[in-house]
């Protein structure tokens, strides 16, 4: 497969949307959360988001934030098709790379607890540091991660 990433626009909102609430509705569901677009949608605004391609088709998305401290991992979704084939790993590898080029000193990320991803996130050197309800808080220390 040939992965690229692209800076998101405007016109990519309404995928990622789509795409976020179809993967996440059934934790949401399972928490007792109210999925809300609108949420959604104001978070894009202020997010570093990015689209995966697979060739020139979009496959998916992340979106990020920073602070001094860390990169922060807002979102990671895979349309469903493309799960398990390498396009999540691919897509966390760059984001470390980016945490490194920013001159941050971790990753951060929130999971629910019961999102298998975490299997992902935990083989790439993510870490649990906390618990927060029904969310795993995962981080990779960058200054000392060997990737």
């Amino acid at each position: 497969m040939s992965y690229r990433i692209r800076h998101a626009t405007d016109h990519d909102l309404a995928f990622a949307r789509d795409l976020t609430c179809r993967n996440m509705l059934r934790y949401y569901i399972d928490h007792d959360l109210l999925w809300q677009d609108e949420a959604f949608d104001a978070g894009w605004r202020y997010r570093d988001n990015w689209m995966i391609l697979e060739d020139e088709t979009p496959i998916g998305f992340f979106s990020l934030s920073q602070d001094s401290r860390a990169l922060y991992m807002r979102e990671l979704q895979i349309d469903h098709a493309r799960q398990g084939q390498g396009a999540g790993s691919w897509a966390i590898d760059q984001v470390i790379d980016m945490a490194r080029q920013a001159r941050r000193a971790a990753l951060r990320l929130t999971v629910f607890d019961n999102n298998p991803a975490q299997k992902l996130y935990a083989r790439k050197g993510l870490r649990i540091v906390g618990r927060d309800e029904c969310f795993l808080r995962m981080q990779l220390d960058l200054s000392t991660a060997v990737l």
